[in-house]
């Protein structure tokens, strides 16, 4: 009895999905969210041939920056919804700031209502949180919240547009450009492997963005509309928690894909994969190969003397540091050595956060990783009473 009910909500889950699968196919066929797709575990032998049936090919480990692997890099292609990537980082950078909230009601446009493409449907003037829309956005990569909660930050899906190539610029995404929010089918809208995951990196730095791209599958409009994860990855591979897919006959199959392990987090770019299978096995691929073969070392931190603050209503103040992770090759010892430097003795006032130094990681001889040293507390700067109070203590400290 208790088997027939889960058959049965099972169902009542996927006829939603079912009803919009051949209307979405011409640019996500929604039906690959329910390809039985199994993993094998990474083996430590684990190498990487290249003979991948891709246009291009990376992978990164995110907190380091490290790449581990690259093909085809720098070639500029188009990358379908994968550019929602940077839509997003935008919606949780407004989130962020305070700029907007999930609990805001957003209301949908008839420009946005007009999105084809994969979508959750949108009527005009339709009203639904920025919560909702995200999960849409995140989880199905829907087209029409993609543009809705664009004009709902920043008024007018140009704007957000400009915005978005505005960030690719400051993340040094130099084989980038945008023209809608989306990755419809455009002329001069590309991307390649390697800015992919410079932006997938910086997304991964608001941790909410987990929240939605590790959901399977969940609903929306109050339960009368299903979503399933466009994503294999999330339910199949260990560790796995994003980031997304895309699909247009330009771009054919492509995929940011993001795990982590062992507190270390990578990320693997697919452009232009020949099947959809081709994409997830070439990310797994790169994938096991990070893991295999890689592995994140934080140092013990150094005990640091407090500094000397010049003209301080306080003589010293705390400093700190928050440790490196640095990425080693395993099977591979290596002596880490720390090494703080204070570059100057700072004059009051100081405040909180305030940069004082470094500490320089080395191996061998060779620096891998610097990191700064910060004050930890505000101090004013001394005022003539305080002084003459300190030149008096100091005179009745000789009797």
């Amino acid at each position: 009895m208790k088997k027939m009910l889960v058959f049965l909500t099972v169902i009542c889950l996927l006829l939603p999905l079912s009803a919009s699968a051949t209307e979405q196919a011409a640019v996500y066929p929604f039906e690959y969210a329910w390809e039985e797709f199994w993993f094998e575990e990474a083996a430590q032998t684990a190498t990487l041939s290249g003979d991948f049936r891709v246009k291009s090919a990376f992978l990164m480990e995110a907190s380091t920056g490290k790449v581990l692997y690259s093909l085809n890099e720098d070639e500029r292609l188009p990358i379908a919804s994968v550019t929602k990537i940077m839509s997003t980082l935008l919606i949780m950078e407004a989130l962020d700031s305070g700029k907007i909230k999930l609990d805001d009601i957003v209301v949908v446009s008839e420009n946005a209502a007009s999105m084809g493409g994969s979508q959750v449907f949108l009527e005009p003037n339709e009203q639904m949180s920025v919560e909702e829309m995200l999960k849409a956005v995140v989880v199905v990569s829907a087209n029409d919240a993609t543009l809705a909660l664009a004009e709902h930050i920043y008024g007018s899906e140009d704007s957000f547009i400009i915005e978005m190539n505005n960030r690719a610029k400051q993340l040094g995404m130099e084989n980038t450009n945008f023209v809608n929010t989306n990755g419809l089918p455009i002329a001069d809208h590309y991307s390649s492997a390697e800015d992919v995951a410079l932006m997938t990196q910086e997304l991964l730095k608001y941790p909410l963005v987990l929240e939605y791209s590790t959901i399977w599958m969940d609903t929306i409009r109050n339960g009368s509309f299903g979503l399933a994860n466009t994503n294999k990855l999330i339910r199949f591979y260990k560790g796995a928690n994003g980031m997304k897919t895309g699909f247009t006959d330009e771009a054919m199959f492509c995929l940011s894909g993001t795990a982590l392990r062992d507190n270390m987090q990578l990320i693997a770019v697919v452009l232009g994969a020949d099947t959809s299978a081709e994409r997830f096995g070439t990310v797994k691929k790169m994938l096991d190969f990070g893991f295999a073969n890689y592995s994140i070392v934080t140092p013990e931190k150094l005990n640091l003397e407090p500094v000397r603050i010049i003209k301080g209503v306080k003589e010293y103040a705390e400093i700190d540091y928050t440790p490196a992770s640095i990425l080693l090759e395993k099977g591979k010892s290596a002596n880490i050595v720390q090494t703080a430097h204070i570059v100057e003795l700072p004059e009051a006032p100081v405040s909180e956060g305030d940069k004082v130094g470094y500490v320089v990681y080395s191996i061998d001889g060779k620096e891998v990783a610097k990191v700064p040293v910060y004050i930890t507390e505000d101090v004013g700067k001394i005022g003539y009473f305080i002084i003459l109070g300190r030149i008096i203590k100091n005179i009745f400290a000789f009797f």
